[in-house]
């Protein structure tokens, strides 16, 4: 079990990354769904916040698959055109498994929250 403990490490820091971000979009996903149904309709509210949540959701795994793909070529032509912007692939990759995990979240507390709503 000792030989996995590098492994274990990598992955807690992948994981609190996602969650930290999951529970953030779980409470905001829950607040904006009742929020909307007290505006208007519980099938509109549900609707329109867990959309919000798939479009986050997509972004990020599209931004983070673009990372992925382009990051060093982007970081070669940063350096070679001397920009001085401190843009890196794993920050980007970083930012984008954030989002991907916020928009996860907020379709989470919508499938909670709905079955609640009046």
């Amino acid at each position: 079990m000792a030989r996995y403990g590098p492994l274990f490490a990598w992955l807690r820091r992948r994981l609190r990354l996602v969650t930290t971000a999951g529970a953030v979009g779980v409470v905001l996903g829950g607040i904006a769904a009742v929020v909307i149904a007290v505006l208007d309709d519980p099938t509109t509210a549900s609707t329109q916040t867990f959309a919000v949540g798939t479009l986050a959701f997509g972004f990020g795994i599209l931004g983070w698959s673009g990372s992925a793909l382009a990051g060093r070529s982007i970081e070669g032509l940063q350096r070679r055109l001397d920009t001085n912007t401190d843009w890196t692939e794993r920050d980007s990759r970083r930012a984008m498994t954030r989002l991907s995990g916020f928009g996860a979240g907020v379709m989470a507390g919508v499938v909670i929250v709905t079955p609640l709503l009046p």
